[in-house]
């Protein structure tokens, strides 16, 4: 598994349908999968399983987020969201 992949961790989709959207790994599942949620269409309550060789880490992570994800509160979303668009700003310039 790679060092980087760790629940809070900013990436972003390198293949299928979510190519090139921000996502936060909410989830391992094994050495070769993850979950993901972005706060819009894909909440913390239905993350999205995903190859871990289909994403690219990105140099951020959501700290405050990837407490609220392991406390287990699902109340974590808008911060993914405000904190993807935050980091999506950043990457743009």
């Amino acid at each position: 598994m790679d060092k980087n992949i760790c629940i809070g961790r900013v990436c972003t989709v390198k293949a299928g349908r979510g190519k090139g959207r921000y996502f936060i790994i909410c989830g391992i599942v094994n050495a070769e999968y993850v979950l993901l949620a972005d706060g819009i269409s894909r909440k913390t309550a239905k993350p999205k399983l995903k190859k871990i060789r289909h994403i690219q880490c990105r140099p951020y992570v959501a700290a405050q987020a990837a407490e609220q994800i392991l406390s287990g509160r699902n109340t974590v979303d808008a911060m993914i969201r405000n904190e993807l668009d935050r980091i999506a700003a950043i990457d743009k310039q």
